[in-house]
């Protein structure tokens, strides 16, 4: 079957990748010319594992081919997946101007029927503003559905979440877009959850907004367990042994960032409040992860007594282990709050470093953790990549002005790093 996606940010360009894999034949739309320039020169634009091997893999078998064109993905393709940006406003709203656009282009170019889907994240009645826009500018009069599939994937193992879902969400507003989406998906060896478009679109958030509350609900139960003198992980386990709850997004930290679900929560908060909804529990949730990242720096300072002066070394930048992507990073802030207090600030990251050097060009990136070690009055794990969980102790004890190790992800025992000199603290331990 042939698609377009529209978009080759982390969503579009797995998606249509995953899409070609599974056998259809996929044209990745973007107006950024630079980025489809590197595509179709055999680059990458973005670092997700397995995926550039992937896009060769496809390209070479003539199931996925790069454009600028939508017009030409529209006149090419029955499936056209809307994958662009969403990015929050001042006041947390999602910004659908990109949705927007791309929609008058598609009904400006259709001349048949085709099946249009929201796959970026928008809020629950977008799809009737689509349909609109859509109708607006379709000047041949073409029969057209719209339906939304929303993404679940997460960034590192991307591919493999679209490959092997937990499910598909298909909201449909006709019988024949149902069938022809499920045809579409019938490689794909997940349930098919089929719904009317705004439940949708509120699957999604509603799932990342619930994944938040319950990475909230350890970071506030780690301070609980500090307090007390319990043990976060402990406290967890116990937990999470309940088939109701889960063990999973129980583990506290320095705080959640990335790309979804900050923003998410705020359009949440902002789709709720028009609708006449207070949602104070996702606002406690935002809360709650902002205080997080100041509650980490708060414990370097509490342990070096004084922040001003000093020097710290940042064991990873990213968001998360095994991707570049710095949006919404819990280091940003951090790093930030340690300048304010007149810290001086080294780092490291395994992939991060060149995204992190447009936003922080201010600080002193290393070549690894030991060297990012060397002379530093304290380090702090902020990104749990594996390098960082597997670290020659006694060499880094060594080569520290003070051994003073801040766990900002539970990676290390507390008993053996005191037992090896360090000043440890960890999160909830």
């Amino acid at each position: 079957m042939k698609v377009c996606m529209i978009g080759t940010g982390y969503v579009g360009l797995v998606s249509g990748t995953c899409f070609a894999e599974i056998g259809h034949e996929v044209v990745c739309v973007d107006n950024d010319k630079k980025k489809i320039d590197i595509l179709n020169k055999g680059g990458i634009p973005i670092y997700e594992p397995g995926l550039e091997e992937l896009i060769a893999k496809n390209v070479k078998a003539g199931r996925l081919t790069f454009s600028t064109s939508i017009r030409e993905g529209v006149e090419r393709s029955l499936f056209l997946f809307i994958a662009v940006g969403t990015p929050p406003k001042e006041d947390g709203e999602p910004d659908l101007s990109s949705v927007e656009k791309v929609a008058e282009e598609i009904g400006a170019a259709m001349k048949d029927y085709r099946v249009i889907i929201e796959k970026s994240t928008v809020p629950v009645q977008t799809g009737k503003w689509v349909r609109t826009v859509i109708e607006r500018f379709n000047k041949n009069a073409s029969e057209f559905d719209v339906a939304s599939n929303p993404e679940f994937l997460r960034e590192g193992s991307a591919i493999g979440d679209f490959l092997h879902p937990d499910r598909v969400v298909l909201g449909v507003e006709s019988e024949r877009a149902r069938e022809k989406l499920l045809e579409l998906y019938a490689p794909i060896d997940a349930p098919k959850v089929v719904t009317d478009i705004a439940s949708a679109e509120l699957i999604k958030h509603a799932s990342n907004a619930f994944l938040s509350m319950k990475i909230s609900f350890a970071n506030a139960l780690s301070v609980i367990c500090e307090r007390s003198g319990a043990d976060v992980i402990k406290v967890a386990d116990g937990v999470g042994m309940d088939r109701r709850i889960g063990r999973e997004f129980l583990n506290a930290g320095v705080g959640f960032g990335g790309f979804c679900f900050p923003k998410d929560i705020k359009a949440f908060i902002s789709i709720a409040g028009k609708l006449g909804y207070d949602f104070g529990l996702m606002k406690a949730v935002d809360g709650i992860n902002q205080d997080q990242m100041l509650r980490a720096v708060v414990k370097m300072e509490e342990m070096l007594w004084n922040l001003r002066g000093k020097h710290i070394g940042i064991f990873g930048l990213a968001f998360k282990p095994n991707t570049d992507d710095m949006r919404y990073a819990p280091s940003i802030q951090i790093i930030s709050e340690l300048q304010k207090r007149g810290a001086t600030v080294k780092a490291y990251d395994p992939v991060a470093m060149e995204n992190a050097k447009r936003i922080m060009p201010d600080i002193t990136y290393c070549k690894d953790a030991y060297d990012t070690a060397q002379d530093v009055d304290g380090v702090m794990l902020i990104t749990e990549w594996e390098e960082f969980c597997s670290l020659d102790l006694d060499r880094l004890k060594r080569i520290m002005r003070q051994p003073v190790f801040l766990d900002g992800r539970n990676v290390y025992e507390p008993q053996e790093m005191r037992s090896r000199g360090f000043i440890y603290s960890g999160i909830g331990r």
